[in-house]
């Protein structure tokens, strides 16, 4: 099942909040139970992890690359993200690329409408996930495009404006990528599998997908009502997430409260995708979380997914199903799994948890 085109006008969010209306039109006003001011959930400023991974590059301390280790299988298991510092990619580039993106999202709104996505592919400029007709939509646009494999790498859906961002995405996506698979390998060690086991069973370092979507959250003058993107798991693998230096807007789940993320200077975070959840047959749980946005400054962030090679099929690792921890999921490829969020949109942790098998 594909969709050649959206069920409605597509209606760019930034353009909105540029017009200077007072309130949100009802498209983006979400039921009670889903506003960021809902009391039935609590947001909170818990404690979440923060790893320093300068100890697994230099090696010379054993111990404290034991402990960074254990840190990591811990978020993994009890939070499904983490903050990561000293993870090896430029601070420069970072900020270049994050500035970039910020000037294309300030390019002439004609400029960027040469880029409008379909829900066919998702790839380049766009404003909405999912294609239910009279939808309530998130408070965002977003521009999305393929990196990885290098075959589905296709530059001329890249902007040309600002002059340096094909350069930029290139060379960031490169070093993403190279951090990617250093997460992979310390995830399977603390798994107890073979070093290179999720890398392989993601179809390996030239065949695994890489996606970027850059996030744009437009100021809103009633961010008590909507989101900038609604509750979800990412459905891939891992995603490696650059925020906004200024402004916080993600907030992930835990049990019952909402977090909001601080992130710190030069940081990535790192979030724990349904993929993994699948083949850690849930010793590894992929983490809900939300977007919100402010009245009074534009927000800009960059998620790049790590996942699969698409037409794999993704199930728990056989070392990890035993007697008394059956298979929890039933084999399923990628493509067949990320359907659900392309046709239905964000839908909180439905969809990994509808698939726990029945052999339990």
């Amino acid at each position: 099942m594909s969709c050649q085109a959206w069920p409605e006008p597509v209606v760019r969010v930034q353009a909105l909040a540029e017009s200077g209306l007072s309130s949100i039109p009802s498209r983006y006003v979400k039921p009670r139970s889903q506003r960021p001011t809902n009391t039935n959930t609590n947001t909170t400023s818990m404690a979440y992890p923060q790893i320093d991974l300068q100890s697994l590059s230099s090696g010379e301390d054993i111990a404290l690359r034991e402990e960074t280790l254990q840190r990591v299988a811990e978020a993994c298991r009890e939070w499904g993200f983490f903050q990561v510092v000293n993870h090896g990619v430029s601070h420069e580039l970072m900020r270049n690329a994050r500035e970039l993106w910020r000037e294309f999202f300030d390019q002439p709104y004609e400029l960027k409408e040469e880029y409008a996505n379909s829900p066919n592919t998702y790839e380049g400029y766009g404003s909405r996930l999912g294609v239910s007709k009279g939808a309530i939509l998130d408070w965002s646009d977003y521009f999305f495009l393929h990196y990885m494999p290098p075959s589905l790498r296709n530059q001329d859906k890249w902007p040309t404006l600002p002059l340096s961002l094909r350069k930029v995405i290139s060379e960031y996506g490169e070093e993403v990528v190279k951090l990617g698979g250093r997460m992979l390998e310390l995830m399977s060690r603390n798994l107890g599998l073979k070093e290179d086991y999720l890398m392989n069973a993601f179809g390996g370092e030239n065949e695994i997908g890489g996606c970027l979507r850059v996030n744009f959250y437009p100021k809103c003058p009633q961010p008590d009502l909507t989101l900038g993107l609604s509750a979800h798991s990412d459905p891939g693998g891992m995603t490696i997430l650059l925020p906004d230096d200024f402004v916080s807007g993600l907030q992930v789940r835990k049990g019952n409260h909402w977090i909001t993320v601080n992130p710190l200077p030069n940081a990535f975070i790192i979030n724990v995708g349904d993929q993994i959840q699948v083949m850690s047959n849930a010793i590894y749980k992929s983490v809900e979380h939300r977007v919100i946005v402010n009245s009074n400054k534009d927000r800009v962030s960059l998620a790049f997914f790590y996942n699969p090679k698409s037409d794999l099929l993704i199930e728990p690792a056989k070392e990890l199903v035993t007697k008394e921890r059956p298979a929890l999921y039933q084999p399923m490829t990628y493509d067949e799994y990320r359907l659900y969020i392309r046709v239905n949109g964000p839908c909180g942790k439905a969809q990994v948890e509808s698939l726990t098998s029945p052999i339990r």
